[in-house]
């Protein structure tokens, strides 16, 4: 991991398209600004986390007793 120090108004570049800015710092909380091509998807982590979770568990495969319920 690497680990950065940035100051208000400073930017972090991630490649030629991508840049983060900080925004704010209060306390224990960061406001950082995303700047990424629209096909680009930026999540929180535990947004990102939550998302995984659901497409697995719609991924997977019914079981009969569920299929009854559905259809009865």
């Amino acid at each position: 991991m690497l680990i950065l120090s940035r100051k208000v108004d400073q930017k972090i570049r991630i490649g030629d398209e991508i840049t983060l800015t900080i925004i704010e710092v209060r306390g224990d909380q960061v406001k950082i600004g995303v700047e990424a091509p629209k096909n680009v998807k930026v999540f929180r982590q535990e947004v990102f986390e939550e998302i995984q979770n659901e497409n697995m568990a719609a991924s997977k495969q019914p079981t009969e007793e569920q299929l009854k319920k559905l259809f009865s």
